[in-house]
């Protein structure tokens, strides 16, 4: 078990639709969730963010996230089961490029289906700041960044200006 390294926004990993995980109780699928966890924690010691983290973003094209918000704990084979009709706007970022900061539309509610790491099907309900997070991971199963959905060019910035740019009164981004 161990932090591995992040693919960052170019890698063709993160493009990929990721593969159904078939046994849970292997080897390869356990290392994969403890990599996850390792990974996810110390990323958020370096840098003070994050919640989740997606296997593509080590190098693994299996449907697996791991999470540590309101749930902790993997999410194999995750499936959005519904969505609120409700959305909320939001700035999004990604360790996969965690100098950007991107604008973009989520449903406020989801309910997703999954098979935790000891093999039981489960299903979360989540909303807000949750149900965001996991709208993100998932999207990393299929393939799909945060700055794909952007609203629109003007709503991609570099962290740094966002955070000037919020510290003016007045300028609205």
């Amino acid at each position: 078990m161990a932090d591995r390294d992040i693919f960052l926004l170019g890698n063709p990993m993160l493009r990929e639709r990721c593969k159904p995980v078939k046994n849970i109780a292997s080897t390869d699928v356990q290392t994969l969730i403890s990599d996850l966890r390792d990974t996810l924690f110390e990323f958020r010691r370096i840098h003070s963010f994050g919640r989740g983290i997606a296997a593509p973003q080590i190098g693994h094209a299996l449907r697996v996230i791991y999470i540590d918000s309101e749930y902790t704990g993997a999410l194999i084979n995750p499936k959005i089961t519904s969505k609120s009709k409700k959305k909320f706007m939001m700035w999004d970022d990604c360790f996969s490029f965690p100098d950007i900061l991107v604008k973009l539309e989520r449903h406020h509610s989801i309910e997703v289906k999954f098979v935790d790491e000891q093999g039981r099907r489960r299903t979360l309900k989540a909303a807000a700041a949750l149900s965001e997070l996991l709208q993100h991971e998932i999207d990393h199963l299929d393939g799909i960044l945060a700055i794909d959905r952007a609203i629109d060019s003007k709503h991609i910035v570099v962290r740094s200006e966002y955070e000037k740019i919020a510290r003016q009164p007045g300028l609205v981004l």
